[in-house]
């Protein structure tokens, strides 16, 4: 297993999370964690709101079955989204904590996430409850998730502590976060700035990118490797990944993990096989004509 450097902290991760989002339809909960430690994958990532909790608790209870540790593994939350709002606010970040470590069993967590930006956010507050969490040992490293470069920047004008990631959804065929960096001085649709160049911003600022929905195309409109609907991209997929001796997914996670972002992949599969192929293309390392080849096969064009 590839591993990374935890943006400006001394924790080493595996370059693959396994994202607990679908926990709750795991057949085999405790089966999955093992899986995955067992690949070298130590670094599961969750949520207050997935399964409405349910899934902080299955996992917390497959890990307790397990005869992993607990200090052998690095469990990430996150918090702030709420029904019909977003909610950054000092009272709901501790709340939301404490809930999430008494559902997963654990005392604390490795990394806290605040989800998707809250317009109504006070830094101070982010930073109060910042403080609270990390002086009772509750959080040890923060991070944001779905926030552009000037969002990060004003919460970094209260809270003190690194902002050491940031997730934000990343793939093959999500590549607006590198298109505009190809397409610099143009006028074309690839020109345009998404996210305020958070992929440079990231790099200069040394946060760790942690891509979600890797393998979807849209925002969850569903899985493009093997779909017919792009055809040339999957005929490229499946050529370049019989080179590396690897299957199109695994290719998929390759792709990412091949920009020197310092990225993490999340893969939010609940399959066994799925598991260990996206765990083994985690060493491989893409040539940079085949990085492009498939860039250029997902649709995008070079000016």
């Amino acid at each position: 297993m590839k591993k990374i450097q935890f943006g400006t902290s001394d924790l080493t991760a595996a370059s693959v999370i396994l994202g607990c989002m679908r926990m709750n339809d795991a057949e085999a909960p405790q089966r999955v964690l093992e899986t995955a430690y067992e690949h070298g994958i130590d670094f599961f990532d969750h949520a207050d709101i997935y399964g409405g909790g349910e899934c902080e608790t299955i996992f917390g209870k497959a890990l307790k079955d397990s005869s992993i540790s607990r200090d052998d593994i690095i469990i990430q939350t996150k918090c702030g989204i709420r029904k019909g709002m977003f909610d950054f606010s000092k009272e709901h970040i501790v709340e939301s904590v404490e809930a999430s470590l008494k559902r997963l069993g654990v005392d604390y967590v490795d990394a806290l996430l605040l989800h998707r930006p809250d317009t109504l956010v006070e830094p101070e507050e982010v930073a109060a409850a910042f403080d609270q969490l990390e002086q009772q040992g509750k959080v040890k490293y923060f991070g944001v998730s779905n926030q552009k470069p000037m969002q990060i920047e004003l919460l970094k004008t209260a809270v003190k502590q690194p902002l050491v990631a940031n997730q934000l959804q990343f793939g093959i065929k999500h590549t607006e976060m590198v298109d505009q960096g190809i397409h610099v001085n143009m006028s074309d649709s690839g020109s345009i700035d998404h996210d305020g160049s958070v992929l440079d911003y990231s790099r200069l600022k040394q946060m760790t990118i942690q891509a979600w929905s890797p393998y979807q195309y849209g925002f969850f409109e569903g899985v493009f490797i093997g779909n017919e609907k792009f055809p040339e991209l999957n005929k490229k997929m499946e050529e370049i990944a019989e080179k590396y001796g690897i299957t199109p997914t695994g290719l998929a996670t390759a792709w990412i993990l091949r920009h020197p972002a310092n990225m993490q992949v999340i893969a939010g599969t609940m399959n066994l096989g799925r598991i260990e192929e996206i765990a083994k293309a985690s060493e491989v390392v893409l040539s940079r004509e085949d990085w492009y080849a498939i860039y250029l096969a997902a649709g995008n064009i070079l000016p």
